[in-house]
């Protein structure tokens, strides 16, 4: 299969290119992507025109690399579950606009379809565009306001989150089901590079939604999770949410909300979300009871990571001890792993990243889409030269491989699914 190339008009038409063919983009480089690695654009996603830059594809006659000239060139949003293995090949223009914080995979058109390369990584359909409904949504909202009319965790889940940003899981949780967030701290101790809640004024680009701008009490926490727990399919509660900062910073309050919680249900999972940079402050929380954690990151090598969180008053090393701590207290351990083509399937991340597999005993990884410009992205870091790289694909498979007992996904899974059958027991239809 050979996908031609897309091209944007700039007034929100996209055509197709039947001159040349679509390549993807690995680091700095454009490439042929192997045929095999293309599945339909799944439901839910989208195109994106990519203003101030050209595509680059292959000359159908000639096989040579050139640039797309009839408009801007065209990426792709995958939705949740997938994980990309190209992003969108393309020349930036001089005085091009920073793209915002999306993920830009390749796409091209075949055969009538849009087709991206893409693996399903999760088959959990918790996030599925077609298993949400505004009225049941919006019904939720009232009930739940209604219930809690003083909590103002449920009334920041109601407006911002799930009526404004329409987030998946605070959408779930309005619904009924599933996973439950629990935004829990104004304060983060890192400055990502491409953090989606807080941006510096000076930046060039904006964050996606706004902060949480309030410090929760454990009786708010607990007050609307317990039930989540005692009633939901496949419940799980998650401290740690892209609305807010850093969970640790508050682990004195999400102690204490753990051990209410558990004063009132034993049902479902308690899970954070994290940087994983106070294993102290996760000590703590799992000898309250905390069943489960993710730490976030672009790397698995410290030369990577650092450059990107910028870390407050705590090292690359503190969050492989926070996992190790999880799992020394019989708890599940995720990485929520930022995917960048280039940087990710790199052979020197691929050893440094069976090294953290091998030595924390990781439960899973959560291959995630990262949503940055990857011109922006490449040059803050700083990063040249990404040496020989495998392909995703081909590090999706080695790793598996060599991990089978390690989980592949996109979701932090539930109670049932840990302790069950990993492969049967999650939200499907």
């Amino acid at each position: 299969m050979k996908p031609y190339i897309l091209y944007s008009d700039g007034k929100g038409n996209i055509f197709e290119d039947e001159t040349m063919y679509v390549t993807g983009r690995s680091g700095w480089d454009a490439f042929e992507i192997p045929g095999d690695e293309w599945i339909e654009l799944p439901e839910g996603g989208n195109l994106y025109e990519l203003p101030g830059r050209r595509g680059i594809g292959i000359d159908v006659e000639t096989g040579d690399l050139g640039l797309c000239e009839k408009g801007w060139a065209v990426a792709a949003f995958i939705p949740p579950a997938h994980t990309g293995h190209f992003l969108a090949a393309y020349e930036t223009m001089p005085d091009a606009p920073t793209l915002p914080l999306f993920c830009y995979t390749a796409v091209g058109w075949y055969d009538g379809k849009f087709y991206v390369p893409a693996t399903r990584i999760e088959r959990d359909i918790r996030q599925e565009c077609a298993g949400f409904d505004d009225k049941k949504v919006q019904e939720g909202v009232k009930t739940l306001i209604e219930a809690y009319p003083h909590n103002r965790l449920v009334q920041h889940l109601a407006d911002n989150c799930a009526l404004t940003y329409h987030c998946p899981a605070a959408r779930n949780y309005f619904m009924g089901r599933w996973e439950c967030p629990i935004p829990s701290s104004p304060a983060c101790n890192a400055n990502c590079v491409g953090c989606i809640s807080f941006q510096p004024e000076e930046e060039s680009i904006v964050s996606t939604q706004d902060r949480l701008t309030f410090k929760p009490t454990a009786a708010e926490i607990v007050e609307y999770t317990v039930p989540h727990l005692e009633t939901a399919p496949y419940p799980i509660v998650s401290f740690g949410q892209g609305c807010e900062g850093e969970p640790l910073l508050m682990w004195e309050t999400l102690r204490e909300s753990i051990i209410e919680i558990r004063k009132h249900t034993q049902k479902g999972s308690i899970n954070i979300n994290t940087n994983g940079s106070k294993p102290n402050a996760v000590r703590a929380l799992c000898e309250a009871g905390l069943n489960s954690i993710r730490v976030s990151t672009n790397s698995a090598r410290e030369a990577i990571y650092t450059p990107y969180y910028r870390p407050n008053n705590y090292k690359f090393e503190d969050i492989v001890e926070s996992i190790k701590v999880v799992k020394e207290f019989g708890g599940w351990a995720s990485i929520n792993y930022f995917v960048f083509p280039g940087i990710t399937d790199s052979e020197e991340e691929y050893e440094a990243l069976r090294k953290l597999i091998r030595e924390t005993n990781l439960d899973m990884i959560q291959w995630r889409n990262f949503n940055i410009d990857p011109d922006w992205y490449m040059g803050r870091m700083g990063i040249t030269e990404t040496g020989d790289c495998l392909g995703v694909k081909q590090l999706l498979e080695l790793i598996h491989e060599e991990f089978p007992h390690l989980k592949f996904g996109y979701y932090n899974p539930p109670m049932e699914r840990i302790k069950g059958d990993f492969d049967m027991d999650f939200a499907h239809y």
